[in-house]
C-alpha cells in the first residue's frame, strides 16, 4: 500500500513475515525487504546476526523502519536500539531517516510512536557554553568544561561564588535530573539538543549522556560502546542489560 502526501512523497506498508512495517519511502529493493525480514527473523529468535548489504541500498532506513516497528508492536521484546556510527555525518544521516520515518508514522495514523531518540557526540558538538563552544580543538574544550564542571570545582564555588562554575550544567544538575522526563518523545539530532538545552538552560551534553538510560534509540560513535575507557564512562550501564 503506498501513502502519498500533497507534496507528492510517499511511503509504503510492508508486511514483513507478519509484522506491519511503514518504509518511508515509495519504492523498496528486493534487498532492504530481504534485510528487513532476516533482521525481524533474528529479533523472534532473539539470537544474533551479521547483515550486509552494499553501500547507497539503504541500509539505515530498512534497520530504522523495522526496529520501530517492532519496538511498537513488542515493546516487551525489544526496548533499545542502540546504532554505532563512525562521523558525525554519519550519525546526522541516521538522524534524518529516523525524522522522516517518525513524520510518516505520525501521518498514517494520527500519532508518533511515544519513543525517544536521540544522538550523542563529543561535548564540542554540543556545548552551548558562550565562551567555551568557541574552542575548536576537542581536548581543550574538554579541558575547559572539566574546570567548570569538575565536583572540586563545584564544591569550591559553593564555598566561594567567585569561583567559576558552568551555569547550563548547574541548571541540569539541579533540575534536569529531577524531572519526570527531561527530554518529551520525539527524535533528537545534535542540533535540536543543543536548540532544547538553550531554551531550558541546560547543557545539552550531560542531558543526552543522562538521557541514555531512557531513550529507545540511541545513536553515536564507535567508541563510546567499544573503546573501553570511553565506554566506562558512558555506555557502562548497557553491558547490565
Amino acid at each position: 500500500i503506498c501513502l502519498r502526501d500533497r507534496d507528492c512523497i510517499s511511503a509504503t506498508r510492508l508486511d514483513i513475515d507478519g509484522l506491519p512495517v511503514l518504509f518511508p519511502y515509495d519504492y523498496v529493493y528486493p534487498e532492504q525487504y530481504a534485510y528487513m525480514l532476516e533482521l525481524k527473523r533474528t529479533l523472534d529468535a532473539q539470537g544474533h546476526c551479521v547483515l550486509e548489504m552494499p553501500s547507497g541500498t539503504g541500509k539505515t532506513v530498512s534497520l530504522v523502519s523495522l526496529i520501530v516497528a517492532y519496538m511498537t508492536v513488542h515493546p516487551n521484546k525489544l526496548e533499545k536500539l542502540i546504532y554505532c556510527s563512525r562521523t558525525v555525518q554519519e550519525i546526522n544521516k541516521v538522524m534524518e531517516e529516523l525524522k522522516r520515518l517518525m513524520e510518516w508514522l505520525e501521518r498514517a495514523n494520527g500519532h508518533a510512536p511515544p519513543l525517544t531518540g536521540l544522538a550523542l557526540s563529543a561535548r564540542k558538538n554540543l556545548c552551548v557554553h558562550p565562551e567555551v563552544s568557541r574552542e575548536e580543538e576537542g581536548k581543550k574544550l574538554d579541558g575547559q568544561c572539566y574546570k567548570l564542571t569538575a565536583s572540586f570545582v563545584r564544591e569550591r564555588h559553593q564555598a566561594d561564588p567567585s569561583t567559576p562554575v558552568c551555569l547550563f550544567y548547574e541548571e541540569f544538575d539541579s533540575l534536569g535530573r529531577k524531572a519526570a522526563s527531561p527530554l518529551p518523545p520525539g527524535v533528537y539530532d545534535l542540533d535540536d539538543l543543543k536548540s532544547y538545552g538553550k531554551q531550558k538552560g541546560w547543557c545539552p551534553y550531560f542531558l543526552a549522556r543522562y538521557m541514555l538510560q531512557q531513550a529507545n534509540i540511541v545513536v553515536y560513535n564507535y567508541s563510546y560502546l567499544l573503546d573501553p575507557k570511553v565506554a566506562e564512562l558512558v555506555s557502562k550501564e548497557f553491558s547490565k542489560k
